[in-house]
């Protein structure tokens, strides 16, 4: 789900390994200056017997690495042998998580994006974040957390292992979440599409109460239990009144951020960074 969308709905690449033009697809909006950002390329988290496994930093523009600036990091939710094996990139590597790490780097936030071998990687890169993130020009007390579609499980999980320490807010765009009583939708997903659900048997209550959460949710979202999930997710926030900003964009269709031009998409991209800015550069 580069962006949001699902990759075992496609079909899989030919042997010329051509990248997938979706694997291309950058963010509907954009910013001046996002083409110019600083980047530090493959920056070792973890060696692994396969070879290391990396992450990538853009910088917002005029960042020496001698002021550490706050970060948000962009969570994934699959392998990256399934995004390999589908679009010929990893997810880092995507125009999706390319385009929304530079907005976020326009905007004065770092971003970073990392490939794994498993989706619980991503524990290893918070770890390597707080330990070198002086080194790194990265201020590890001010960290997010964006993510999406089947991806935003993972942060869930992440969310409630480690919100309490270091994450300051995290955004969920038309994220698949948790299942609630006897519902099985997000579970059925998982095992259609191939996310991850850590959190699976973990209720809201394990949701630090402090921490800022954004759900941006589209109304014409037609993936399979997606916003059934979602609604009652939202409920079950409030009930708890946890710090909830819902945004809806009623026409909107899944991964509306890459697929839809319309104003309201743009418009709920801005308030993301918006929200990012408000909780991160505060």
């Amino acid at each position: 789900m580069p962006g949001g969308f699902c990759i075992f709905r496609e079909t899989p690449m030919s042997d010329d390994r051509k990248p997938h033009p979706l694997a291309e697809r950058r963010v509907v909006y954009a910013m001046p200056g996002m083409d110019a950002v600083g980047i530090r390329r493959d920056e070792r988290y973890r060696m692994t017997d396969a070879g290391d496994l990396t992450m990538d930093i853009y910088y917002p523009p005029g960042s020496s690495g001698a002021e550490p600036v706050p970060a948000v990091l962009f969570l994934t939710g699959f392998p990256d042998v399934g995004a390999e094996r589908m679009f010929g990139a990893k997810f880092k590597d995507m125009g999706s998580f390319v385009s929304w790490a530079r907005l976020a780097a326009v905007s004065g936030i770092a971003a970073i994006t990392y490939a794994n071998s498993d989706p619980a990687d991503v524990d290893d890169v918070l770890r390597h974040i707080h330990q070198k993130g002086a080194s790194l020009g990265i201020d590890s007390a001010r960290l997010g957390v964006w993510s999406c579609s089947g991806h935003a499980p993972n942060a869930l999980a992440v969310l409630m292992r480690h919100g309490r320490a270091g994450l300051r807010c995290a955004a969920l765009a038309y994220p698949y979440t948790l299942d609630f009583g006897e519902s099985t939708r997000v579970a059925a997903a998982a095992k259609q599409f191939g996310f991850v659900t850590p959190a699976r048997a973990a209720s809201m209550h394990s949701l630090p109460r402090e921490l800022p959460l954004l759900v941006a949710r589209a109304g014409r979202d037609d993936m399979p239990g997606l916003n059934e999930a979602l609604d009652r997710f939202v409920v079950e926030a409030l009930a708890l009144n946890l710090p909830l900003t819902l945004v809806n964009q009623p026409d909107a269709p899944h991964a509306f951020d890459l697929f839809d031009e319309g104003t309201a998409s743009r418009q709920v991209v801005r308030q993301i960074l918006a929200f990012l800015q408000c909780h991160l550069l505060s």
